[in-house]
């Protein structure tokens, strides 16, 4: 276990209290700051975990999770000012970012090894639904995307992807999606019950054009 690989799982932790935070947050804003926040760990662990056990199977993971500081800092902005302009800027934004991860998405699953380029493919999928459904207005695509998406990020932390090197499982890239996962989890069983709240209450718009 050599040191990079000690630090890539101390980042992780940070990241980790990062994720599970910011699906606890309804207010977009503060959403996309934690969000931003912890995608600057979450680049500097993949870093670290590609200087232990081989960078190119990290490659497109990096480019990821730079993607993903990125858009959430310049989301943030957007949704803090919440004007027309800010958001048609947000709109064609949204879609440059797709363009962008359609690209570097396209070029990391062509570097990545023949044997593991199905998982970067469902990788890539999943993510630009995760993407989509973060703009998407309400609190429900954002988290019914993450989970599809983290469920596709944790097989890129097993064997399965890092060929090269001693076979190790990025354990702390795996908690990572598991946090955000039971993030959700905790999330609905925290709020979804609560009829008082119209952001959260799939039936109440329903109810109420009934009446």
């Amino acid at each position: 276990m050599n040191n990079w690989f000690i630090l890539a799982q101390a980042l992780g932790l940070i990241t980790i209290l990062f994720e599970f935070a910011s699906y606890q947050i309804k207010d977009k804003p503060k959403y996309f700051l934690a969000q931003g926040a912890g995608s600057l760990f979450w680049t500097a662990m993949f870093f670290a975990m590609g200087m232990a056990s081989g960078m190119d199977t990290m490659a497109s993971l990096i480019v990821a999770a730079i993607y993903s500081m990125v858009r959430n800092l310049v989301f943030w902005r957007i949704f803090a000012q919440n004007t027309p302009r800010s958001k048609e800027f947000g709109l064609n934004f949204l879609l440059a970012m797709i363009v962008v991860a359609l690209i570097a998405g396209f070029f990391s699953i062509m570097n990545a090894p023949e044997q593991v380029r199905w998982l970067h493919i469902i990788g890539m999928i999943t993510a630009l639904s995760f993407v989509i459904g973060q703009y998407l207005p309400g609190v429900h695509a954002v988290r019914i995307t993450v989970v599809f998406y983290a469920i596709a990020a944790m097989l890129l932390q097993t064997p399965l992807n890092i060929l090269y090197g001693d076979f190790r499982w990025n354990i702390m890239g795996i908690l990572i999606e598991v946090a955000k996962i039971a993030s959700v989890a905790v999330f609905y069983a925290r709020f979804s019950k609560d009829a008082d709240d119209p952001v959260l209450t799939f039936a109440k718009p329903q109810l109420e054009a009934q009446k």
